[in-house]
């Protein structure tokens, strides 16, 4: 009989890791910018950090995919740890010195950004061998229960200290860095995949995860639609709300609020989940989640209530939390564990290279045409995804438990002789079964 998670310590350890290390990101998301801002006096300095870390992220998501393909993976995630520690170190101590040049703060948003896109396809290959299958589910939905608190708490708390000290909320990152290093170094469990994926430049690996989820009907069709059109047009609604009820600057209360109440869906989506059985209602959340924001475009145009547009961006957010873990933990369950690396990475990859344009589209469209028109549009956008979803015939069938047949299967490579063998899974306790990714 598997563990139960609360008694799976391996879990507990890799899921306070995570807890650690997106803490202190959330801080230094917030404390860059500002700490640019106040340097240089730059809003276009301050804002292209941003942009570097997106862009590095996105350019580096598949081959990261690749390498946790490749190494052993608790020991990709030590390895990323150190680097992103030591880029922070250096941030730190410079800071507090009253000298950080432009150049090291945008190396410390390079680096982060680069580790991530290795560490995060490590940190769910390494989950899919400490989670059995049947309980994946679950989860993923306390993975995204963390990552929407500390969405939440981490903002308010960089903010705090970095009122108090431009460093301390790079120190504060230190530390939750050598946290996270402290439990991934604890984790028993060994994942490495048992035929090793290629060279990390090579054509075939950076698109065998891409080939992978477009061989999948179902998997391909919902990433396309609920994972592109979805998300951009989702940015687009919330950045059109945050300026609409923001009142175009002259206030910040209606749109924080109406920010707030989409963290807030967001955890209250994680924390139920698990009391759903997502693998009988899967394909329904999804759509349902595509029609709800429909309804909540239509609604925006005519509403000028903070307060109902925060619920109903609420409800979305909430369904869609539900919708995603879901999808989510399919994905991890019927991905080959030699091939979850850069299965995950893939499927970030697309989900994620559409969402700077989604507030770009937004304010476009408030600018151009009016705050009721531009709901309007996004609701047309809304309304042809939730039809394809509703009815196409692969989203109907539902997910395929098995690999795409004829795919040949990547040859193990040779390994080094001065290449030491890994250590087997479970040398101290026995992992559990989860033979058979997921997003970062």
């Amino acid at each position: 009989m598997a563990t139960p998670l609360r008694s799976n310590r391996d879990f507990r350890l890799l899921w306070l890791s995570g807890l650690f290390a997106v803490l202190g990101s959330q801080m230094s998301a917030l404390a860059l910018p500002l700490l640019v801002l106040r340097m240089t006096g730059s809003a276009v300095q301050a804002g292209a950090v941003g942009t570097v870390s997106v862009c590095a992220l996105l350019v580096t998501m598949l081959p990261g995919g690749v390498m946790a393909d490749r190494v052993e993976r608790r020991r990709l995630m030590r390895l990323c740890d150190a680097g992103s520690l030591a880029a922070v170190t250096a941030l730190t101590i410079a800071v507090w010195y009253g000298h950080a040049p432009m150049v090291l703060v945008l190396l410390v948003a390079t680096s982060g950004a680069v580790l991530s896109s290795v560490y995060g396809p490590a940190a769910f290959g390494l989950m899919r061998a400490i989670v059995p299958p049947d309980q994946m589910s679950t989860a993923t939905a306390r993975l995204q229960a963390r990552t929407s608190t500390v969405k939440m708490v981490g903002p308010l708390v960089g903010g705090a200290l970095f009122g108090v000290h431009e460093a301390l909320p790079f120190a504060a990152q230190f530390l939750g860095l050598l946290l996270s290093t402290v439990c991934v170094s604890l984790v028993r469990t060994r994942s490495e995949a048992s035929s090793r994926a290629g060279s990390v430049l090579s054509r075939r690996e950076l698109t065998a995860g891409l080939t992978f989820l477009w061989q999948l009907p179902y998997i391909r069709t919902v990433l396309l639609v609920f994972g592109l059109g979805m998300n951009f047009a989702f940015g687009a609604l919330t950045f059109t709300a945050l300026a609409v009820f923001s009142e175009n600057g002259a206030s910040g209360l209606g749109g924080g609020f109406v920010l707030t109440c989409v963290s807030a869906g967001s955890l209250a989506g994680a924390l139920l989940a698990p009391r759903i059985p997502l693998d009988q209602y899967a394909r329904a959340l999804i759509v349902a989640t595509c029609w709800a924001c429909v309804v909540t475009a239509a609604a925006l145009a005519w509403l000028s209530s903070a307060l109902l547009a925060g619920l109903l961006c609420a409800i979305c957010m909430c369904i869609s939390t539900i919708a995603s873990i879901g999808f989510l933990s399919t994905l991890l369950t019927v991905t080959p564990e030699d091939r979850i690396g850069r299965v995950q990475s893939a499927a970030g990859f697309l989900s994620s290279m559409v969402q700077p344009f989604g507030p770009l589209a937004g304010g476009a469209l408030l600018t151009l045409l009016g705050s009721r028109v531009a709901f309007s549009a996004i609701g047309c956008v809304l309304a042809v995804s939730a039809a394809v979803v509703t009815l196409a015939p692969s989203v109907r069938a539902g997910a395929t438990t098995t690999p795409p047949a004829g795919e040949p299967e990547p040859k193990p490579e040779p390994k080094s002789a001065q290449e030491p063998e890994p250590e087997p899974a479970g040398t101290s306790r026995p992992a559990p079964d989860s033979a058979g990714p997921g997003a970062h």
